[in-house]
């Protein structure tokens, strides 16, 4: 009976995950023999042999043949026992070591919820059942064992009847069917055809650097902060629903919809846009690593702006403050959004270093040429791109540059295949910039030998060499460190020699 979680005539549970064609079935035993054995011997390291300190908590153990094991062990409170507890335990099964230890954390996260709802519920009948009729006297009279036996003629307790809850199999069952299915789909594999690439690697470099720092927050850090201070997501406020906006949901959508649709889509999209003379210096001046300001009402545009142009970029290379009532330094950001209102610096726009776009009303004569066209809903805007250094017509510009823009005038390639050459392009680019590195500043070559790599590079022009230098800064610290520790390795030193 303590042992039974099903009576002997249950169908047991079945869930059928339509998405995967999967069958999650719960029953007292498997119906697999070899699968049963490997149950069977886990269940039993799991309460005897294999237990870690304190007696109550995670343990992993296995092996190849019978597979592996994470088991977190757990009291629950038993008014008939000697000691007022039972000792039970949660386990699952992997053939795969790996996968399983990588998984550690979401399962012992998820097992001990249902660990500790299993014990509150237990919790409550044992206090009711010492509140009514202590048994104090008949548990000392039994021997002591954690484990569930026979004694007196009595069966031990199940655990439905420590629970007081007769539907306990069935939730449990959705509880592990869910634990099943999301534990399998948290990891998942994924085919690489190559290294990864160096803005994959800033990329997880990033994610790592926001993991550590959300976990050095704790809640009294949070609740320091003052709370006047407006939610701010990537430089956007977030406004709170007044009882007004909330009254009218309709026209709120109607109107974030709207917004939307005054927006740039893609690379070529604000070339047609912004004329190609315009998207030229800015395109320059972007690839540069210069301060790109645009200042409008409409802060969705200037996102979709920075969206749009970031793509040119290595992402190791890209720092945005989207949308700001002040002005930033160039240090901080190269990408700047601001509100019309912002005074920039004399020094600011005059300087080579920057390029403006201010995004005004349009007159009304230039509303109604193209009327009916796509980009209908950005004709109501006049882009005014300036700098205090104008990119020259007759300018050669960066290599990389002039790639893009006969890619973006080639009406044969769709913007899906365009945005494959930008990729291609700044892979490109991205292995001379490695290349480069290394011979400067971890090989520490003379300049007149690096005159000759970027000769052979095809980079040798005052653009490329600034555009490369740029780039320099968006390589991975990882490739970086990597770089360092293999220069600074006797082996390494050896070869040399």
């Amino acid at each position: 009976q303590g042992c039974r979680s099903l009576a002997g005539g249950h169908p047991g549970y079945v869930s059928h995950d339509k998405e995967t064609s999967i069958k999650y079935v719960s029953h007292q035993h498997p119906n697999h023999p070899q699968l049963f054995s490997i149950v069977r011997q886990a269940c039993v390291r799991s309460l005897s042999c294999e237990v870690c300190p304190g007696r109550e908590g995670p343990i992993f153990f296995g092996d190849e043949q019978h597979g592996f094991v994470f088991s977190h062990t757990f009291f629950i409170k038993d008014s008939l026992a000697r000691g007022f507890q039972r000792w039970y335990s949660i386990i699952t099964i992997m053939m795969d070591r790996i996968y399983l230890i990588n998984s550690w954390p979401f399962l012992l996260g998820k097992i001990r919820g249902i660990i500790d709802e299993l014990q509150g519920k237990a919790l409550k009948v044992f206090e009711a059942e010492q509140f009514g009729c202590p048994q104090r006297a008949q548990r000392m009279n039994t021997a002591f064992t954690p484990f569930l036996h026979q004694r007196n003629g009595n069966a031990a307790r199940s655990l439905t009847s420590l629970t007081n809850d007769e539907n306990l199999w069935a939730c449990l069952h959705t509880s592990f069917a869910w634990l099943l299915k999301a534990c399998g789909s948290r990891l998942t594999e994924k085919l690489l055809e190559g290294a990864p690439t160096e803005d994959t690697l800033v990329q997880m470099e990033k994610l790592a650097d926001l993991k550590e720092e959300s976990e050095g927050w704790d809640g009294s850090e949070e609740e320091e902060k003052p709370s006047s201070q407006p939610d701010v997501v990537e430089g956007q406020e977030l406004s709170k629903s007044s009882p007004e906006t909330s009254l009218m949901p309709d026209c709120n959508s109607w109107n974030v919809a709207h917004r939307r649709l005054s927006v740039f889509r893609s690379l070529r999209h604000m070339r047609q846009v912004l004329g190609a003379s315009a998207f030229r210096m800015l395109a320059w001046h972007v690839l540069m690593g210069n301060q790109v300001i645009w200042k409008a009402r409409d802060m969705d545009l200037v996102q979709s702006a920075f969206d749009v142009l970031r793509t040119m970029l290595p992402v190791g290379c890209v720092r945005i403050i989207p949308y700001s009532d002040q002005y930033e330094e160039a240090y901080r950001c190269n990408f700047l959004g601001l509100s019309p209102h912002v005074q920039i610096p004399p020094h600011i726009l005059s300087s080579e270093f920057a390029v403006l776009v201010e995004v005004r009303a349009a007159t009304r004569s230039s509303l109604y040429p193209n009327l009916f066209d796509d980009e209908q809903s950005l004709n109501k805007y006049e882009f005014i791109v300036t700098s205090g250094s104008p990119v020259a017509a007759d300018r050669v510009g960066p290599t990389i540059l002039n790639k893009i823009e006969a890619a973006l005038t080639n009406q044969n390639l769709s913007v899906d295949v365009v945005d494959q050459c930008l990729v291609c392009l700044k892979e490109e680019w991205m292995n001379k910039v490695k290349v480069l590195f290394k011979f400067t500043k971890v090989d520490s070559r003379p300049k007149e030998d690096t005159q000759k790599l970027l000769s052979i590079l095809g980079a040798a022009e005052e653009d490329n060499v600034k555009l490369l230098k740029f780039w320099m800064t968006g390589l991975s610290k990882t490739y970086k460190s990597h770089l360092m520790s293999t220069v600074r390795s006797p082996t390494s030193s050896e070869s040399r020699n």
